[in-house]
């Protein structure tokens, strides 16, 4: 065996599922790659730290868990009969590892400020797209079954459905750092229990139980971590600095950017524009959490006084109050609060809505409209979760919950 490809077998020590084994020299140089060796230096939980200290792990060691747990499918799948071929495998542990490469740093406040109307989605596409020329069209397959345009669905729905490798990654590992037990989820037996019928995904009856579990979990650290009300508060902090700081740059006023994110200031980049120039998706790939926040820690000291208090605020953690409830913030109540923020703190009328603003967030459990989890009996029978549990709500599971908020400054 060639010797460069004996030293491509890497393994990785993971501290969710233990020692990870990189399965082929293709997947070692896409790892190896610059292109998703940013991922380390994203955080996968963004601003999350502020309220779960531990949470400060990286879209790195998801995308290698999720790598991992794809491999253990095609595993169980192939063991149940499954007609999976080398090439397939490959393309599918690719597909799944590079699932989240478009994300930015804080990739929900940073597409809602620095770039316009394009999602990380799309911006993976291009990725996927610029790594495939580069590696000579090997990754044509993986491409294939990300897009869902290959002939076999379910290779598709292990990398992107209500059930698929990447949820079942970040529930158990945002769980561990965040300490957040609910999120936990027994991950090895749902894999155990996939299986395919006309080319779906499904699962085992003997599974209901550890999916009833999954959903619930999901669920669960939906409100109590990924929109837990400091850490939208401090998202949405981050995104009035970023959309101020552009504001300014673009009326030609001078502020410190780091060349990366100071590109990104500039100009105004949407899907046209990474379609057009190649050297924009290697200048997105240049902007990284070290970018962001080394800017913020110079704005804090601005001579703008907008972007130096909010800055202020986001560095030292004086978050601003956020209160939810279920109904639109009535505007007489926004008004006054608005009036109380520009006596207290001087600015001016038009400033205030960097200070107090109101938005709303929304999630549901289960989709009834994408890629249904399927339960399989003995029979061949097939039911949607939703009918096969007698644990879950289907009124509640199919119910979208909305919340709105109100951020303002805590001494208002």
């Amino acid at each position: 065996m060639n010797q460069s490809k004996i030293n491509k077998r890497k393994i990785i020590n993971d501290p969710v599922y233990g020692f990870i084994s990189i399965p082929n020299s293709l997947v070692f140089d896409i790892i190896e790659h610059p292109f998703f060796q940013r991922l380390r230096r994203i955080k996968q939980l963004g601003l999350t730290h502020l309220v779960y200290p531990g949470a400060l792990h990286t879209r790195f060691q998801h995308a290698i868990g999720a790598m991992h747990l794809m491999c253990n499918a095609i595993d169980v799948l192939r063991y149940k009969g499954l007609d999976i071929s080398p090439e397939e495998e490959e393309a599918s542990v690719i597909a799944i590892l590079l699932h989240d490469i478009g994300h930015g740093p804080f990739s929900h406040s940073l597409e809602n400020s620095i770039v316009d109307n394009i999602t990380h989605e799309v911006i993976s596409e291009f990725f996927m797209t610029a790594l495939n020329k580069h590696f000579q069209n090997k990754m044509s397959l993986a491409i294939k079954i990300y897009k869902n345009t290959y002939n076999k669905k379910f290779l598709h729905q292990l990398v992107s459905s209500q059930l698929d490798m990447d949820r079942l990654d970040y529930l158990n590992r945002d769980s561990y750092f965040t300490g957040v037990s609910e999120g936990v989820i027994g991950s090895e037996r749902i894999i155990k229990m996939l299986n395919v019928q006309n080319d779906e995904l499904v699962v085992d009856a003997k599974g209901v139980y550890s999916i009833e579990k999954f959903v619930l979990a999901r669920s669960l650290m939906y409100w109590q971590v990924y929109l837990h009300k400091t850490v939208v508060s401090a998202e949405y902090l981050l995104i009035h600095i970023l959309r101020r700081a552009k504001e300014l740059v673009q009326q030609g006023k001078e502020v410190f950017c780091t060349p990366a994110l100071g590109v990104f200031m500039k100009n105004t980049f949407n899907q046209k524009s990474f379609l057009k120039n190649n050297k924009t998706l290697e200048q997105f790939a240049l902007l990284d959490d070290y970018d962001i926040y080394t800017s913020i820690k110079v704005w804090c000291n601005s001579s703008d006084n907008i972007l130096s208090m909010l800055s202020q605020r986001l560095i030292n953690r004086q978050l601003f109050k956020i209160e939810y409830q279920n109904t639109p913030f009535n505007t007489d109540y926004i008004n006054k609060i608005k009036e109380k923020t520009i006596k207290n703190t001087g600015i001016k009328d038009d400033e205030v809505q960097y200070f107090v603003y109101t938005d709303s967030i929304s999630n549901s459990i289960y989709s009834q409209s994408s890629d249904k989890i399927k339960i399989l009996f003995k029979n061949d029978m097939l039911l949607d979760i939703t009918e096969a549990s007698d644990q879950l709500d289907k009124e509640v599971l199919n119910k979208t919950i909305i919340k709105y908020f109100l951020c303002y400054p805590k001494d208002v």
